[in-house]
This record gives structure tokens, C-alpha cells and sequence, in this order.
């Protein structure tokens, strides 16, 4: 009899590690779904995000030529009021972690410096680079920002970079040589000004991909980009005084301007932002090139301008380094 109630017992007991090993199995599985949903919808994010940004960038460089409007004017123009609109957002959808962070001093402080780091920095970067040059070649350079995440993941991981990554960095190399110099080592096809920029805005694109992720998952996009935004677009206007450089715009110019705050920033870093948070950094700045893909198009059929053979070989060589690399 007690052998028999110890079979039994070992029986139940043999089911119930099945069925806990099944059900941890169903755990796994779900888990794994819900993760692979998160990185579609990052990637999802950042290509549309990518693809505003890269439209907006021409928008951009006809407000500067045509209208003569200052890059600062501009770029305080966006950062202030898209960071209104992330903060009515914040204020609609995520009201509890808006009212923690307003009163966390060491979370605002960890914002104001990535504020300043990595959303200015990367504005700054872009518009002056899209000044002394255009939409699509400053996007351009604002993707070897890749290798920037490339030394940081390499360095994070302690190891070298591999084979496909080496090669993706000479690729980078030719094409940067290329854009700047139209393949004639004696000439410059760039504008010193334009390659300081173009350097800038690409080791912006790195902190951009890198610095907000972890505030980003602890607040929240709409948070941390409101809070993010108005900093740097406050602190911005003391210093530049917008109201003292406003432009001759008619009805045109004002409707882009509110096309480069709404679609240009407030859509743009937010779903960008938010696919780093959940597709990862690498995978971000591979689908970003979305950007100079729609700056390239938009800059041709927009602006006329006229890229030549060397032009889109280097912007080729500098695309296939960001698919080698990530």
C-alpha cells in the first residue's frame, strides 16, 4: 500500500514538473512574441520617423535659402514648441511619470544634460551641415554617426570590430573621401565649412543613439522628450533672443515652419527616439537610412539640385557601411 501511494505520488509529482516545465516553455514563447512585436514596432517607428526627418531637412534648407531664416531662429523655433507638444502629449497619456519627473531633481538634471549632449547638439549639427551643403548630403554625413555606435558597442562588449564591420568602416572612408572631395584629391567638393558641420552632425547622430535610451525607458518618450526639448529650446532662446531675428515669412513660410515643428521634430525624434528605446541603437541608425534616402529624393525634386556621379557613389558607399556595420 505505501509503495503504491509513493508510485502515485511520484506520478503527480512527475506530471506537475511537466506541466510547470510546458507552462514556463508557454512563458518563454510569449515572452519572445511580445519582445519580436516590440523590435517591429521600433522599426516601424524609425523608418517613419526617419523618413519625416529626411523630408523635413528640405523643407529646411528652402526656409534657409528662400527666406533667407535664421538656422538658430529655426532650430529654437522647433525645440521650444515641439517640446509643448510632447508635454501636452506626456500630459494626456503618461500624467504620472510627468508630475515624478517634475519633481525628481536628480532625473531633471540627467535630462538637461542630454538635453543639451544630444537633442541640441544633433539640431544645431544638422541645420547649419544642411546649410553649408544640402538636405541630402548633410543627412549623408549624419550617418556615419554609425560609427560612432560602432566604437561604443565594440567598446561596451570589449572586442574588435569584426570582418563585415572593418569593411564597413573603409566603405565609409571612400564615401566620405568621395562626397568631399568629388574623387580629385586637389579640389575640395565640399565647402570646409560644410565638412566641419557634416563631422559635427555625425558625431551627434552617435549621441543621439546612444545617451537617451535609458532615460527614455524610465520616463517615457513623451516625458523625457518634452521636459528634453524644453530645456534646450528655453535655454537656447536666452542666449539667442529669437524674437529679435524674426524672418520675413508670408503664408508659405509659416506653413513650413509648422510642418518642421510638428512633422520635422515632434514626429520625427519621437518615433525615432522610441525605436531606439525599443529596437536597440544598432537597428535604429541601420533603418535610419531612411533619412538621407528621402533627403537625397526630396533635395532632387524639390530644390533641383543636381548630385553628381561621384556624389551618389559616396552616398551608396556610406549606406552599405551602415548595413555592414549593424
Amino acid at each position: 500500500m505505501s509503495d503504491s501511494i509513493l508510485d502515485t505520488l511520484q506520478e503527480r509529482d512527475e506530471d506537475s514538473q511537466t506541466f510547470e516545465q510546458e507552462a514556463a516553455e508557454a512563458s518563454i514563447g510569449l515572452v519572445s512574441d511580445r519582445h519580436k512585436a516590440r523590435i517591429h514596432r521600433g522599426m516601424l517607428c524609425v523608418l517613419v520617423g526617419g523618413a519625416a526627418w529626411g523630408a523635413f531637412g528640405t523643407a529646411a534648407k528652402y526656409l534657409l535659402d528662400v527666406y533667407g531664416v535664421e538656422p538658430l531662429w529655426l532650430i529654437d523655433a522647433r525645440e521650444f514648441f515641439s517640446g509643448l507638444l510632447f508635454l501636452a502629449a506626456a500630459a494626456l497619456i503618461d500624467r504620472r511619470r510627468l508630475s515624478e519627473a517634475a519633481h525628481d531633481v536628480h532625473a531633471l538634471g540627467r535630462i538637461f544634460v542630454v538635453s543639451l549632449a544630444a537633442i541640441l547638439f544633433s539640431q544645431i549639427a544638422y541645420l547649419y551641415a544642411v546649410d553649408a551643403t544640402n538636405s541630402a548630403t548633410a543627412t549623408v554625413m549624419q550617418a556615419l554617426g554609425m560609427l560612432g555606435v560602432l566604437l561604443y558597442v565594440c567598446c561596451k562588449a570589449r572586442r574588435g570590430p569584426r570582418k563585415r564591420e572593418a569593411l564597413g568602416v573603409v566603405m565609409a572612408l571612400i564615401g566620405t573621401y568621395l562626397l568631399v572631395t568629388g574623387g580629385n584629391p586637389s579640389s575640395l567638393q565640399l565647402p570646409l565649412r560644410g565638412i566641419v558641420w557634416g563631422s559635427l552632425c555625425a558625431l551627434a547622430q552617435t549621441a543621439l543613439s546612444i545617451l537617451p535610451k535609458k532615460l527614455m525607458e524610465r520616463w517615457g518618450n513623451f516625458v523625457f522628450n518634452g521636459i528634453a526639448f524644453l530645456f534646450s529650446g528655453v535655454l537656447l532662446a536666452l542666449v539667442y533672443q529669437p524674437w529679435n531675428h524674426m524672418p520675413p515669412l508670408d503664408a508659405f513660410g509659416w506653413i513650413l515652419v509648422v510642418i518642421g515643428i510638428t512633422v520635422g521634430t515632434f514626429l520625427a525624434y519621437g518615433l525615432y527616439l522610441q525605436g531606439v528605446k525599443d529596437a536597440g541603437p544598432m537597428r535604429a541608425v541601420l533603418l535610419g537610412t531612411i533619412e538621407p534616402v528621402m533627403a537625397t529624393v526630396t533635395t532632387v525634386m524639390v530644390l533641383d539640385t543636381s548630385l553628381s556621379a561621384t556624389d551618389l557613389i559616396g552616398f551608396g558607399l556610406i549606406l552599405g557601411m551602415v548595413v555592414l556595420t549593424a
